[in-house]
């Protein structure tokens, strides 16, 4: 874990790719008439169409960035979402990459209070108390991940049981950079809240994240199982 201290200790300002025109999906032809007069007949026009190309639309990262968060809004972190509208989410966050730092896993960026607003696979935060069953008996209420300087990462999900009573379960990991987009993740065993009681359960679990783009508002990342993760920033930390 030490080369993760190593690569913290020297970060430098983010290289942000060069933007991008984005030219829209639609093909759709502009239709234009034209009259065209034949002779001297008074009544004698005729309209022919011609197709003209669409004009470019420039989309930077500012747009998309809100366009994802409005797709995610108010959805359960992604579980209310269709098929259709995940591929949506996942369409933006493709366009998003293009404009993401040279090396996000170096960038400064990275520390901070996040909320996971979205998971393209609504177990991988919160695991079974966020699948179909967990959810009848567990309401998400906030999804948190705060990562600190130079290599600790804590994540911390709060849910209402029954609707009356609070629980929560946190984990604190050890961050390690794997290359400069790619890092890992090893958690130690989670300690579960539950009303008054507090006690630590099971053992260490280990994740993998791509950081595929990052601002000062949102950071998305890709797991090693395809999952794709949407953050947005509550705060940031020193």
């Amino acid at each position: 874990m030490a080369s993760s201290a190593v690569l913290f200790s020297s970060f430098r300002a983010c290289e942000f790719s060069k933007p991008q025109t984005l030219i829209p999906r639609s093909n759709s032809p502009l239709i234009v008439s034209i009259p065209l007069h034949r002779g001297r007949h008074k009544n004698g026009r005729v309209f022919a169409s011609i197709s003209v190309s669409s004009p470019e639309v420039r989309t930077g990262p500012d747009d998309l960035v809100a366009s994802i968060l409005s797709k995610v809004a108010q959805t359960d972190r992604g579980v209310l979402l269709t098929e259709d509208k995940h591929k949506e989410v996942a369409e933006v966050a493709q366009e998003l990459q293009k404009y993401c730092v040279t090396e996000p896993v170096k960038c400064p960026l990275i520390f901070g209070e996040w909320d996971v607003v979205y998971c393209s696979n609504p177990t991988s935060p919160g695991g079974g108390y966020r699948n179909a069953f967990g959810r009848l008996f567990f309401k998400a209420k906030e999804m948190i991940q705060v990562v600190e300087a130079p290599d600790i990462v804590r994540n911390k999900v709060h849910f209402s049981a029954l609707g009356f009573l609070d629980v929560e379960v946190s984990l604190k990991g050890k961050l390690k950079a794997l290359d400069d987009k790619w890092i890992q993740v090893v958690f130690e065993p989670p300690e579960l809240r539950l009303g008054a009681l507090e006690f630590q359960y099971g053992g260490e679990s280990e994740v993998k994240l791509e950081i595929t783009y990052i601002d000062d508002r949102v950071r998305l990342g890709k797991g090693s199982r395809g999952s794709l993760f949407v953050f947005e920033r509550l705060r940031k930390t020193v």
